[in-house]
């Protein structure tokens, strides 16, 4: 791996402790979305990169049904463990995870649907991250790519980076990978670089009500900002997290946006 994958593994194994907690539904959300923008028939094999706890790839194999298959693969092995327990709550003996993509080899053209959801930008190679996802869909088969959109967990974000300046200041934004891609053009460029033409692309607006204080620093806690969170140390942490909901509950901020970035293409 990369130092980059690394770091993003590190942290979404910290991360995987909340991630499936009720303040971050907006990952099953956007999961389930992103799955119904492709109309997978049944029987389709389909690969989920970046899949996190499932929240693409569960909604993908009750889709294709037992005689189709998903593969979901993610750097985090925490995540990946949580996904195979909810599939197997779940029943979806067609769903299997994993964590290494490499090692399994893929042949070209191997796949009726590629997903990656909330994964691309941590590419270090954004466009060849996109031409290695896309040499893996059939003729007729689709790519859906899906990114955080502008404004993303605002205006608690704003309370949150101000926090964090108060303590460490150089930590300020240093860890924003999904900042890379927050505009239709931008996500529709790195795919044209990485050789997919035609994709359709689809802004939607979202919003993630916020419930007790702990409900809201869970949304850190189980994001990307959790690397934020770990490299204050305990006692910073503590001190960000008071002023931080202080100024939520201040501002009485009751919801905070969840906008994201469709993109589909057929092959």
């Amino acid at each position: 791996m990369t130092s980059a994958q690394e770091q993003a593994a590190h942290t979404y194994n910290t991360a995987a402790d909340y991630f499936d907690h009720p303040a971050l539904g907006f990952w099953d959300r956007v999961g389930r979305r992103t799955v119904e923008r492709l109309a997978l028939p049944t029987g389709a094999a389909v690969l989920d990169v970046c899949c996190g706890t499932g929240a693409s790839a569960l909604h993908a194999a009750a889709a294709v049904g037992p005689s189709g298959s998903v593969l979901g693969v993610d750097l985090a092995e925490s995540l990946v463990a949580r996904a195979r327990a909810k599939a197997a709550i779940a029943g979806l003996a067609n769903a299997r995870f994993v964590g290494d993509m490499l090692s399994l080899g893929l042949a070209d053209e191997s796949f009726d649907a590629v997903v990656c959801v909330f994964g691309i930008f941590f590419a270090p190679d954004v466009a060849a991250g996109v031409r290695a996802l896309w040499r893996l869909v059939r003729s007729g088969g689709h790519l859906a790519v899906t990114t955080w959109g502008p404004r993303i967990f605002e205006p608690a974000m704003t309370a949150f980076w101000d926090a964090v300046a108060t303590e460490r200041a150089e930590l300020v934004r240093a860890y924003e990978p999904w900042n890379r891609i927050t505009e239709p053009s931008r996500l529709e460029e790195y795919l044209e670089a990485g050789g997919v033409d035609a994709a359709t692309m689809e802004g939607e607006a979202g919003c993630q009500a916020l419930g007790s204080p702990e409900d809201r620093w869970a949304i850190v806690l189980g994001t990307g900002y959790r690397a934020t969170v770990e490299q204050l140390g305990p006692d910073a942490a503590a001190r960000v997290k008071r002023a931080c909901l202080d100024r939520i509950a201040r501002e009485d901020i009751g919801a905070v946006e969840t906008n994201v970035i469709f993109a589909v293409a057929r092959r």
